[in-house]
């Protein structure tokens, strides 16, 4: 599928390649990981992985889908500084999309009547921060206008969506870790905004719903 057909038969491809937002599913979705990919420790039951959700948002833009991205403020206590898409912890009771649309309000200021849900992507586990994330897809229309809580959010901006699903701008890259370990992940470069971590394997994992790439 080109990402150059009509945006309906684009929005309409995506979605038929997502999980429904049904609660009774979540439990038995495949998972992927952080890519030091420690496949023991990605399945290993006995964490007790913290619920968190994030908003994919794809803004339909006249030239194409582009995916809204936040850079973290400098003053967090976690993943400080990292590009990452908005959202955060589930509140108890709370479905992961609703997680993800109350985050994006509170991150970046929008409107949650602006975004329509898709459905779900792959969760993700960060084996270093010990959250299982769910990837919430939802598209966007223009014509929005966001405020960054600047607790939270240093800086909104938005990459191709083509440029992301191109895994030749997806490359492997590894780093020697605080403990001499040596960690595997994805990253790519847009603009000079460093994507990584667990952001660019979320963007990595919806690549492979989408094109039908084996899981690595």
């Amino acid at each position: 599928m080109s990402l150059d057909r009509p945006p309906a038969e684009v929005r309409r491809w995506i979605a038929s390649h997502l999980d429904p937002l049904d609660e009774t599913i979540l439990g038995g979705m495949q998972v992927r990981a952080d890519l030091s990919l420690d496949p023991a420790k990605a399945a290993d039951d006995t964490i007790a992985w913290t619920p968190a959700a994030v908003l994919m948002g794809l803004v339909e833009r006249e030239d194409g889908l582009s995916v809204l991205l936040t850079r973290r403020a400098d003053t967090l206590r976690s993943h400080t500084g990292q590009v990452a898409f908005p959202g955060g912890r589930c509140d108890p009771g709370e479905t992961p999309w609703e997680t993800a649309l109350r985050e994006a309000q509170e991150e970046i200021g929008l409107d949650p009547s602006l975004v329509e849900l898709a459905g779900l992507s792959t969760p993700f586990r960060t084996a270093g921060t010990g959250y299982q994330i769910m990837p919430v897809v939802g598209f966007i229309s223009p014509g929005f206008t966001l405020t960054p809580n600047p607790d939270e959010v240093a800086d909104i901006f938005e990459t191709p969506f083509g440029f992301l699903m191109d895994p030749a701008n997806l490359e492997q890259q590894e780093r020697e870790t605080p403990a001499g370990d040596r960690r595997r992940f994805y990253a790519a470069t847009w603009e000079g905004q460093y994507i990584w971590g667990a952001t660019a394997g979320m963007l990595r994992a919806l690549y492979d719903r989408l094109f039908g790439a084996a899981v690595a």
